[in-house]
């Protein structure tokens, strides 16, 4: 479990770093950045927010654009950006080389189809092999929480409600929410998964939320002005599945807000203290 250092710079007296790393889930190197509060460290180590980023982005995004680093810095929480997908040579890519496909597109889903089936395993990447190589070379512990914008949103709901022994809460914004019903998760699943109904509700959180007996603290941030929120987001979906299983889940909607990083810098500081809650690292007000 080799890493490269790529890049490192001191930020609200934390550490921004960038590493390298080769993949076996995903048979590639792949990229991540991690930000290492000012408290970590081996005698104290810190619980981690994994962030998983939308459609096109990579670890950089959010980490420059997100307006995290100051609270992360503040509460004490690491915060870990993995790429959206794997990349190479090798790496198979939609032929037209649309944003929505291939590079840039996992959608945090293990691809059973040829050819992406190779290396598109993103969601045992992030569940799996990407917390066991941070814990193994950083000063954190095994406390996490997971939070994504967009198809990082749909990526954070689903790997949580999944899995809700691993995370103490789960936030997204603007997360695709029922992406069995709309275009960019017809296409992506079509071509990831193939054609089966039951295999696709397994990665689609309105689904998982109608059905979950799990009760992990979740939180959704939603503009009202997102171009993408009645054809792509579907939130009303995840609504009416919550009130189905009386899930607790916080839901805002954010007037006058889009689907760009403006919004998610807006309202990044009240998700990692709603995590800090949740972790005990802060008490309720």
């Amino acid at each position: 479990m080799t890493i490269e250092n790529i890049s490192c710079n001191k930020a609200f007296d934390g550490w921004h770093k960038q590493y390298t790393h080769q993949s076996t889930v995903l048979n590639c190197a792949m990229r991540f950045a991690v930000y290492l509060p000012p408290q970590a460290s081996s005698k104290n180590p810190v619980p981690v927010m994994y962030w998983l980023s939308g459609l096109t982005c990579t670890d950089e995004n959010f980490m420059q654009k997100g307006g995290a680093l100051a609270a992360a810095a503040e509460l004490g929480i690491a915060i870990v950006a993995p790429d959206t997908s794997p990349r190479g040579e090798n790496v198979p890519d939609d032929e037209k080389q649309a944003y929505d496909l291939g590079l840039g597109a996992g959608f945090y889903v293990n691809a059973t189809q040829a050819p992406w089936n190779k290396h598109y395993q993103m969601y045992d990447y992030v569940v799996d092999e990407l917390p066991r190589l941070i814990e193994a070379h950083f000063p954190v512990n095994s406390q996490r929480v997971i939070s994504g914008h967009s198809m990082g949103g749909h990526g954070a709901l689903v790997i949580a409600l999944r899995n809700p022994e691993l995370y103490r809460s789960v936030t997204a914004f603007s997360p695709i929410s029922n992406p069995i019903n709309c275009a960019w998760g017809k296409k992506a699943f079509s071509a990831y998964l193939g054609e089966g109904a039951d295999v696709w509700k397994q990665y689609d959180a309105s689904e998982l939320m109608r059905k979950t007996t799990a009760r992990i603290p979740a939180m959704v941030e939603q503009g009202s002005s997102d171009d993408f929120l009645e054809e792509q987001l579907k939130p009303q979906a995840l609504l009416k599945a919550a009130k189905v299983s009386n899930y607790p889940l916080t839901f805002n909607m954010a007037d006058g807000y889009d689907h760009s990083y403006y919004f998610i810098s807006a309202f990044i500081e009240k998700h990692l203290h709603f995590h800090a809650l949740n972790l005990g690292l802060i008490k309720a007000q």
